[in-house]
C-alpha cells in the first residue's frame, strides 16, 4: 500500500510539472558575473538567459503522471 501511495505522489508531481510546462513554456534566469576587480572596485555584469520547455516534454510528463496515477488506482480495487 505504501508503494501505491508513492506512485500516486510521483504521478501527481509529474502532472503538475506537465501543466506548469504548458502554462509557462519560457522562463528567464539571471546570472551575475564578476567582470573585473581593481582594489575595492568590482565591476559586475548581469546576464539574462531564456529557457524553453518543449511541449513534447511537458506533454510526456503529463501523460506519464496520469498513467502512474491510473495504474495505482486500478490496482487498489
Amino acid at each position: 500500500m505504501g508503494r501505491m501511495n508513492g506512485l500516486i505522489i510521483i504521478g501527481l508531481m509529474l502532472v503538475v510539472l506537465g501543466v506548469v510546462g504548458f502554462a509557462i513554456p519560457v522562463f528567464t534566469t539571471q546570472e551575475t558575473k564578476e567582470v573585473a576587480r581593481i582594489g575595492d572596485l568590482t565591476l559586475q555584469n548581469t546576464e539574462d538567459t531564456s529557457h524553453t520547455i518543449p511541449p513534447l516534454l511537458a506533454g510526456g510528463a503529463l501523460i506519464v503522471g496520469l498513467a502512474l496515477i491510473g495504474a495505482s488506482l486500478s490496482r487498489k480495487h
